[in-house]
């Protein structure tokens, strides 16, 4: 019987077990006796012997439950909203949720875009207002109650949701790795930044596009792409690659519907706030914000900034520092670079050896496009996490970006503590190394991406898998005859003998 499974349909088999696949996890298992063995993976088996209630489905779940929790009573100390003393630096506890429900007048019953600007895309505004107004209802009355605390838990809840919505996704796409998930549900990033901000709504229904997509449902994929872009604008980027692999396979009638469904959904959900003349002022603040938007900390033009200071003529300014001065040039440069990356990307998808998967191409473009940003806030990690897993699920590099990352959030917010207090916490060159750090290990994962598409036999996914899980309608289709034919005259070209020169 064949193993392939039919295009987007996951047939269940017998999972992977890290311990056994994964180098990194196998030399750790010897801590506690070596490898799962044969008696407990009998467990995992499709027969009528008896199946153990924690399965790695129900673990990861659970897993994931145990770090939200953590990340809430990390949190718990800025909840009551007495930021006193610099706590929410000094416990590392800071949220954009709980500052900007004062920030944006939700405490007041300020209707978003209307009554205030906002500085996010529309879908994050409608969810700010949904949770807010109705508490600030209840509290208006009530000045027992603490408004901001009950926005915060209120969205701590729904956020947490959505983070355990997007590990069963990453699970239903992974159910031959299950363990993949954990992965997402481990991350030390989650366990610190879930609710720092909204992003996790994006993730969420990024994430049910991308199981659309994989379920062969290309409009539900761009609808859900589409709400998922109208929250925070990165998933938009992954239409992207789904339109490159459908151009390799011929098959872009689907691609088309899924861009184009997304299209309208964008339309749908940003213009009854674009349109009318007592929104739009509100509706703008976000674009205007990114527009004249200087350099951010963190990001590679910070760090070029930092070493312009250190190793240039103090008289005068270097690149990175006439680019802080001169924002609309920042601003092309960004987006010019950021455009290569993706002219490179794309090039990679159509000339690969093997059609790369769809996992791939999403966590290259979505990192390219936070490796040349001019902002790189530090929950923007969350954006990488389900991409991740999805691309390279394996522990080793995983882990050394995950504790970069810890770096940098430590770093970061002795910077924020500095700042407040005006007394540097360390020297501010800390705080570099951490950010290198940082950008280091994302273009190392970019790399190992690129390598593994490049070789598609070190990809473990592919070891599991006949072709991409992800793919949907392009799951297990041939490249397009245009590819084909290409690659015969490039044949016929390279092994063509060369002419032999002739004496004069």
């Amino acid at each position: 019987m064949s193993t392939q499974s039919t295009p987007g349909i996951d047939e269940p088999g017998v999972p992977d077990h890290p311990s056994r696949s994964d180098g990194f996890v196998r030399g750790l298992s010897g801590l506690i006796g070596g490898p799962l063995g044969d008696h407990a993976t009998a467990r995992d088996r499709q027969s009528g012997a008896e199946r153990r209630f924690w399965t790695a489905v129900r673990i990861v779940l659970a897993l994931t439950c145990l770090t939200l929790a953590l990340h809430w009573v990390q949190k718990s100390p800025c909840q009551d909203g007495a930021w006193v003393d610099n706590k929410q630096y000094t416990r590392f506890c800071y949220t954009d949720v709980l500052a900007l429900y004062y920030a944006e007048r939700l405490h007041e019953g300020a209707v978003p875009y209307r009554d205030h600007p906002v500085e996010y895309p529309v879908l994050t505004g409608y969810f700010m207002g949904a949770l807010g107004l109705p508490v600030h209802a209840v509290g208006d009355g009530n000045p027992q109650i603490n408004q901001g605390q009950w926005f915060y838990n209120l969205n701590a809840l729904v956020l947490g949701a959505l983070a355990v919505a997007t590990v069963a996704v990453l699970l239903s796409l992974r159910r031959r790795r299950p363990w993949d998930a954990a992965l997402f549900a481990l991350a030390p990033a989650l366990l610190i930044t879930a609710t720092v901000n909204w992003d996790l709504l994006a993730i969420g229904l990024g994430a049910f596009g991308l199981l659309a997509w994989a379920r062969s449902r290309p409009v539900l994929a761009g609808i859900l792409l589409g709400l998922a872009g109208a929250a925070k604008m990165w998933p938009l980027f992954i239409l992207g690659p789904i339109l490159v692999l459908a151009f390799r396979t011929a098959r872009l009638r689907a691609a088309f519907q899924a861009i184009g469904a997304a299209v309208v959904t964008v339309l749908a959900v940003n213009l009854p706030v674009a349109l009318p003349e007592a929104t739009r002022d509100g509706w703008l603040r976000f674009f205007e914000l990114n527009t004249e938007r200087p350099i951010d900390w963190g990001t590679l033009w910070y760090i070029g900034r930092y070493l312009d200071g250190k190793v240039g003529d103090p008289a005068s300014m270097g690149p990175f520092q006439w680019l802080d001065a001169n924002i609309p040039t920042l601003n092309n440069l960004s987006y010019v670079l950021f455009g290569l990356a993706c002219l490179g990307i794309g090039a990679l998808g159509l000339l690969a050896p093997r059609r790369p998967r769809l996992g791939q191409l999403a966590f290259l473009v979505v990192a390219a496009f936070l490796i040349f940003s001019k902002v790189w806030s530090q929950q923007f990690v969350l954006w990488l996490l389900p991409l991740v897993v999805l691309a390279r699920p394996k522990w080793g590099a995983f882990l050394v970006w995950q504790a970069a990352e810890v770096c940098y959030f430590v770093a970061f917010y002795g910077q924020l503590l500095g700042a407040s207090t005006g007394r540097p916490v360390f020297p501010e060159g800390v705080f570099v190394l951490a950010a290198s750090l940082r950008l280091t290990t994302v273009v190392v994962l970019c790399v190992l991406v690129i390598r593994e598409i490049l070789n598609p036999e070190r990809d473990v996914v592919r070891n599991t898998y006949p072709d991409d899980p992800d793919g949907g309608l392009l799951d297990d289709a041939p490249d397009a005859p245009w590819l084909d034919r290409w690659r015969s005259r490039r044949k016929a070209t390279d092994s063509a003998p060369s002419p032999v020169p002739t004496a004069t």
